[in-house]
């Protein structure tokens, strides 16, 4: 029990040995269609969303991509125009810099799971600690759908 404390512990320590290994072994699927699934998710999101890439955009995602978040176009290009307005391009790294709890893969949807820390709203010079869901759909490779928890600003 120890050990599983110290490990869930360690995952939060952005570049950590323990968080690269821990995001490594989250790729791990028996089932080698969810492996893919999720290494997909993995580097877009490490190519284009954290590392600002757009460019790289279409080797990730379908032309015809949706978008469920309410604040964000749908379409690949309209994801584009809407990330390029603040999106800055840097060194792509090999851990996705987020603190990420789990990568779940099931058909072909691939669910992260970050921990989200907020102001609470009763006391806010307190935080309280959550977690925040992505969830993609592939479809031929590519990124084909994107659902999150966002509310409309």
């Amino acid at each position: 029990m120890k050990k599983k404390l110290i490990l869930l512990g360690c995952m939060f320590f952005l570049g950590t040995t323990v968080f690269a290994q821990s995001q490594k072994s989250m790729l791990y699927s028996r089932d080698p269609k969810l492996a893919k699934n999720k290494r997909i998710v993995y580097d877009f999101w490490r190519s284009v969303l954290e590392g600002g890439h757009l460019e790289l955009a279409p080797q990730y995602m379908l032309e015809t991509y949706i978008q469920h978040n309410p604040n964000v176009p749908t379409g690949r290009q309209g994801f584009i125009d809407f990330f390029s307005k603040f999106a800055k391009a840097r060194p792509i790294v090999d851990t996705i810099q987020g603190p990420l709890i789990a990568i779940v893969a099931e058909g072909d949807r691939v669910v992260l799971s970050f921990k989200a820390v907020h102001r609470d709203p009763k006391d806010p010079a307190k935080n309280y600690t959550t977690t925040s869901f992505e969830m993609l759909r592939i479809e031929n490779g590519k990124v084909a759908e994107h659902w999150d928890s966002a509310l409309k600003e």
